[in-house]
């Protein structure tokens, strides 16, 4: 039983989020604000635009870019394609995946083969959490990379009640989501 307490306290404490919230220098955030979405805007005229969502006004986006931290509008009329880039999960997903898996592996180990000699227990225990632990950790870092992928909205050719649901939607993701 203290094997298995130690085996669960190990686990336990591997996979504790320790993630602190990292603010970029670009970025001025006022207490209780949160940041807007990074966004990757494509103009019809080939003209690129990378930032973070300010405000989303009627017919425009206000955006700061990254690189020279100004403020730039880009006009609904104007945009080609917006891609929402987001933060990758892929090692997130993999931390938690080994985490249940080895905790799952270990478990079985310890529980399936109790009658026999503590030696053996522990090496299947061991096997155990280093095969399902590898198995979840592959399974997470796969669903945390899907969970994390660009997602990339076509603007032109749009009709105008579509676009402003997509507007509406990427309201929700600015800096200062209630603008008037």
């Amino acid at each position: 039983m203290k094997k298995l307490m130690a085996l669960f306290l190990i686990i336990t404490f591997i996979c504790m989020n320790c993630a602190t919230y990292e603010k970029e220098e670009s970025i001025n955030l006022e207490p209780g604000q949160k940041p807007g979405a990074k966004l990757v805007i494509q103009k019809t005229d080939g003209q690129q635009i990378k930032g973070e969502l300010i405000v989303v006004k009627e017919n425009s986006l206000l955006l700061k870019e990254h690189d020279s931290g100004a403020d730039v509008t880009a006009v609904v009329g104007e945009i080609k394609t917006i891609k929402i880039v987001k933060k990758s999960k892929a090692g997130k997903g993999a931390l938690y995946g080994f985490g249940l898996g080895a905790t799952g592996g270990g478990l079985y180990g310890l529980l399936l083969y109790e009658p026999t000699p503590p030696e053996t227990t522990a090496g299947i225990a061991i096997f155990g959490v280093i095969m399902f632990g590898a198995i979840g950790a592959l399974t997470g870092y796969i669903v945390g990379g899907f969970l994390g992928m660009d997602k990339t909205i076509q603007i032109e050719g749009k009709s105008e009640a579509e676009i402003k649901r997509i507007l509406d939607d990427l309201r929700r993701k600015a800096r200062v989501p209630n603008f008037q």
